[in-house]
């Protein structure tokens, strides 16, 4: 349907640009249905620049979307634009005083290298990430996210001497899952991390009802995987990114002289060659949450 925008919101071109519907606040207010509301906790390093990518898939779902822009009060955002972050950006709190949130998204952050309690804002993501349990239908948590939802379950990451960068190939361990976009499930998803799960750690946390393993790839292990009870879906790689996103961390990364190319992609002829795969990841996790809010499945 459309997504719920400020007028003076920094994206709108490009939200038009991929023929995305969108309706300002007001005019939503007038409306008979209500949005679903999807929290984005969004601690990516230049985030302003990073909004587009989840504003894409959300935008194209049947449902109408109020993206919730939440900031943490421990965090010091310094490569941020910092009159766009406190204008845009609400706490936790000021998010549900609001009204209830149907979904949370947390993104990922450059902190892999640390240990998780050396995070100077961990104590307050945890404190987030409990009450968002308890008052959100699902949180997907996207690479270092989706590690911190894995540590909190019972499984730590184990940190690589090169970065894992590129696009690689998956295959799904639940036939026919419509969070995987692929009709033979195999499909393949950008990745752009330094740490991973071991394989022996997360067949025993689903050995043990901790966790429920949903994909695999040989370069990149157990990549995508939910609790048991379904409120946290998590995913090591970034399907959420474009083409110009991924590009843009090879050109910092060449900057840097310390990374390889990315492997599996061509910066002079680059394709979204996981396009399938995030656009449904996306669409039936929304289509996830609305039936929990609507139906209490």
């Amino acid at each position: 349907m459309a997504l719920i925008l400020p007028r003076n919101y920094h994206k709108i071109a490009a939200v038009e640009r991929n023929r995305i519907s969108w309706i300002e606040p007001a005019q939503a207010e007038r409306q008979d249905i209500r949005p679903l509301r999807i929290g984005i906790l969004n601690i990516m390093p230049l985030g302003k620049q990073y909004e587009f990518n989840l504003l894409h898939p959300l935008g194209l779902s049947v449902l109408q979307i109020e993206p919730i822009w939440i900031k943490l009060n421990s965090h010091a955002y310094r490569s941020w634009d910092q009159d766009h972050l406190n204008t845009l950006y609400i706490s936790w709190d000021e998010a549900l005083a609001k009204g209830p949130l149907d979904g949370l998204i947390i993104t990922g952050a450059p902190v892999e290298h640390l240990p998780f309690e050396q995070v100077n804002y961990w104590r307050e993501l945890v404190e987030l990430v409990e009450e968002a349990r308890r008052q959100c239908a699902s949180t997907l948590g996207l690479c270092w996210a989706g590690f911190a939802l894995a540590y909190l379950a019972g499984v730590d990451k184990v940190p690589f001497d090169q970065k894992l960068f590129g696009i690689y190939p998956m295959r799904s361990l639940v036939p026919g899952h419509s969070l995987m976009g692929t009709q033979d499930d195999r499909f393949v998803c950008p990745q752009s991390r330094y740490a991973g799960l071991r394989d022996a750690d997360m067949e025993s946390a689903q050995r043990q009802g901790r966790l429920r393993l949903l994909a695999h790839g040989e370069q990149v292990g157990y990549t995508i995987f939910e609790t048991p009870d379904q409120r946290q879906l998590m995913h090591l790689g970034h399907p959420e990114y474009n083409v110009g996103r991924l590009r843009a961390e090879m050109e910092r990364d060449q900057a840097r002289g310390d990374v390889p190319p990315p492997e599996n992609f061509n910066p002079d002829q680059p394709q979204t060659l996981w396009r399938s795969h995030r656009n449904l990841l996306f669409q039936q996790w929304l289509w996830f949450c609305y039936q929990r809010v609507s139906f209490g499945q």
